[in-house]
């Protein structure tokens, strides 16, 4: 029993010194990433102490302690609110819309100009399609808006010139296209962008395996099934849990700007919600209730999401 101790104490003590001597010899790559840990303490976690204020009746100016709590009123109002159910649902409607397209979409357009064989056209095409992601929410929008426009809109021009419309659609007074518009300019903007990783992803397969498959007589979309997709799984489940979390964070510059009052029932959501009901009425405690849900249903997400993967494909992210 005590040769026993005794070996592991050792093991510990050789653990320790070798941990140590690594610690040392790669001392500036940590001195390298201070800047980046304060940075990250400060601006996002810092900021939760303001979480705070979801539990008290917040007003400026006046100190912490100060401050009137009021527990769990701010939730209960909102979660007694109905209006908070209508915005949930349009939240929870275009994330899952922008989740499964934003997914599948980026992944088939990877595949497909994979397949280029023309190095210059493979380049241009990849080139066109994220030079929009670079292009800010207010100038996107604006393009989208003008191209669905009744008076010179693109999209309704097409329709009427292959006779499949009598006459022109508001496309953006329809509350119902609302959330297949917001869908389909976030795929417009950032497929290239995210295709993008599944291109790298692909470039790190090993040639020699095409080169068997096809010696195997494999045809290209057999090598596609059995290769790429195989190849490229581990780098697609992982963006699909941290898209996962990212669930109810759909921001509010695509829905602001994209929607006016003809649409409100469908176009508003939680960020827009915390914005009008919260910070522009001065019930900086209520938005902040808000913000506190949308956090929390996105960390259970996150970590249900990590679970499953984890369970049945032994892939996840933590």
């Amino acid at each position: 029993m005590k040769t026993i101790t005794a070996s592991a104490e050792n093991a510990y003590k050789k653990r320790k010194k070798s941990a140590w001597k690594e610690l040392k010899n790669q001392k500036y790559l940590y001195y390298m990433s201070i800047p980046f840990v304060l940075w990250v303490f400060v601006f996002q976690y810092l900021p939760l102490w303001g979480w705070t204020m979801a539990f008290q009746k917040y007003k400026p100016g006046v100190g912490f302690f100060e401050q009137k709590w009021v527990g769990f009123d701010h939730f209960r109002t909102l979660f007694g609110d109905e209006h908070f159910y209508q915005v949930l649902r349009n939240t929870l409607a275009m994330s899952f819309m922008g989740l499964i397209a934003g997914f599948i979409v980026p992944v088939v357009f990877a595949l497909l100009l994979n397949e280029v064989r023309v190095q210059a056209m493979k380049r241009f095409v990849q080139t066109v399609s994220y030079l929009p992601h670079f292009v800010s929410w207010v100038v996107a929008a604006g393009i989208v808006t003008k191209m669905l426009s009744t008076d010179g809109g693109v999209v309704n021009d097409i329709l009427l010139g292959l006779n499949l419309i009598d006459q022109p659609i508001q496309f953006m007074a329809q509350g119902h296209l609302f959330w297949g518009i917001v869908t389909s300019a976030d795929i417009w903007k950032e497929t290239g962008w995210n295709a993008i990783i599944y291109l790298a992803a692909i470039s790190g397969i090993g040639p020699e395996l095409y080169e068997a498959a096809r010696v195997d007589g494999a045809s290209r979309l057999r090598q596609i099934w059995h290769i790429t997709l195989p190849g490229i799984r581990p780098t697609m489940i992982v963006l699909l849990i941290m898209s996962i979390g990212h669930l109810l964070g759909t921001g509010f510059e695509k829905q602001f700007l994209l929607g006016n009052h003809l649409v409100i029932d469908y176009s508003e959501v939680l960020d827009l919600y915390a914005l009008n009901y919260g910070l522009a009425m001065g019930r900086y405690s209520f938005g902040t209730a808000i913000n506190i849900f949308n956090s929390v249903i996105s960390l259970m997400l996150l970590f249900a999401a990590n679970g499953i993967f984890k369970r049945f494909t032994n892939e996840s992210i933590m």
